[in-house]
């Protein structure tokens, strides 16, 4: 397999014979050409700039400045190919709309083009003399004195020639020997060529293509996607409540009455009972329906919203349950129906698990997040990581960028306590 970088390919024979010392020289060397000239144009406006501001008009001028790390950074991103075969995508964004306006505002607004500003600085100032540097002293400089016997054959008439410009060679043998020196001396060169190339084209890398930058992209699309999966759960929930309150309950419905009819227009006997067991089973199978479709998604959650759902969950709660919500208005769904959740699992499980003899919900909103609590007089000694039911409740608080906690102590009190930050989605005028 060919090496894809100059890293890789130091690492094998035959790295001096290959082409990669000179591709790390022409990376070096078009890095000294274009840093010098960044160097001139960022000071060339710079001083325009401060020129003119006096008049005003070098102000908006400045923006072109802070924009001036853009074409660099694509300019290093070609010259890496040299030596790095891997990708060093941008990481700028794409504008909201077409035109120069929101181009300016989203570059602006941008990491990626401070970034790159500050690559462009660091190149202009220092980074590129340590190109030039390197390229003199590995590769001009050896190459000079491998061509000593050539030039004491023609500019030194064959009597003598200059060695890097400090010393006399007047033989033969001494031009023979300094030119052997120059080849081995080339031959490390290429090592340090390549030493230096790649520690540069990994700075470069780092300023103007981090990972860091698309790590975060990857987990702010993550988030993203994780709300979404919730808005689209909370759909299909709604959806099959919705078909199951109008099919399947409806369909239901009508058997039992269905059967009622046919049970009272039956004479007395064997018939009869078999009407009434069978009326008895479809009002069974019916109240079973009733309540999975309210597990699912309560309709009063929809139709009235937080504070009436959790209500309703306390009145039909084996342990008496006292609720104290302060919630003037509609929530977005997707907290309603986190919220709505958390409230029915903690207490289901005061029931199963507490040991209580009472329980009370309390919570409303304040400084833009909803906050609330369910304490209980049990037992205590809960674990949400032992499979109480609340560590997905907990993971769907947390894609809502919410926080859930648990207090239990053995001996009790326990209390959970959840918090969501929202706005209202209808003020308490409109809800009311």
């Amino acid at each position: 397999m060919q090496p894809r970088n100059v890293w890789q390919a130091m690492s094998r024979p035959g790295f001096v014979l290959s082409s990669w010392p000179w591709r790390s020289a022409a990376y070096l060397s078009t890095g000294a050409v274009t840093g010098a000239f960044t160097l001139v144009a960022l000071v060339t406006t710079a001083a325009v700039c401060g020129v003119l501001a006096v008049v005003v008009v070098g102000l908006p001028l400045l923006v072109l400045l802070a924009l001036g790390g853009i074409p660099v950074a694509a300019t290093e991103r070609r010259r890496l190919r040299l030596v790095d075969a891997a990708p060093a995508p941008g990481r700028h964004r794409e504008p909201p709309a077409p035109g120069l306006r929101p181009w300016l505002a989203t570059r602006l607004r941008e990491r990626a083009t401070w970034r790159e500003l500050g690559h462009a600085l660091l190149f202009a100032g220092l980074l590129w003399p340590v190109d030039a540097l390197a390229v003199t002293a590995t590769l001009l400089f050896p190459l000079s004195m491998a061509a000593t016997p050539l030039l004491m054959a023609t500019a030194g008439d064959g009597r003598e020639a200059k060695v890097l410009k400090q010393w006399t060679v007047t033989t033969w043998p001494a031009a023979c020997g300094v030119a052997v020196l120059g080849l081995l001396l080339l031959a490390l060169g290429a090592y340090a060529l390549g030493v230096t190339a790649g520690a540069r084209a990994g700075l470069t890398r780092l300023l103007i293509a981090s990972r860091e930058d698309e790590l975060g992209d990857r987990v702010v699309e993550l988030a993203r996607s994780r709300v979404r999966l919730v808005d689209a759960f909370e759909a299909e929930r709604r959806r099959i409540e919705r078909d199951l309150h109008d099919g399947a309950q409806q369909r239901l419905v009508a058997l039992t009455m269905i059967l009622g009819l046919a049970r009272l227009d039956a004479p007395p006997g064997p018939l009869a009972d078999q009407l009434a067991t069978a009326q008895e089973e479809a009002g069974k199978a019916l109240a079973e329906l009733r309540e999975l479709i309210h597990g699912i998604h309560p309709k009063v959650l929809a139709d009235y919203g937080l504070q009436a759902a959790v209500t309703d969950a306390a009145d039909r709660s084996v342990v008496p349950v006292d609720v104290d919500l302060d919630l003037p208005g509609r929530l977005p769904r997707a907290v309603e129906s986190a919220a709505y959740f958390v409230v029915c699992e903690a207490l289901a499980n005061v029931a199963r698990h507490s040991g209580a003899g009472r329980a009370r919900v309390t919570g409303g909103h304040r400084d833009g997040r909803l906050v609330l609590e369910v304490h209980d007089d049990g037992r205590g000694g809960a674990d949400a990581s032992a499979g109480s039911g609340l560590t997905g409740l907990a993971d769907r608080v947390s894609v809502l960028d919410g926080r859930l906690a648990l207090s239990s102590p053995p001996g009790g009190p326990t209390l959970l306590r959840v918090e969501l930050p929202c706005e209202w989605n209808q003020p308490a005028e409109s809800s009311a």
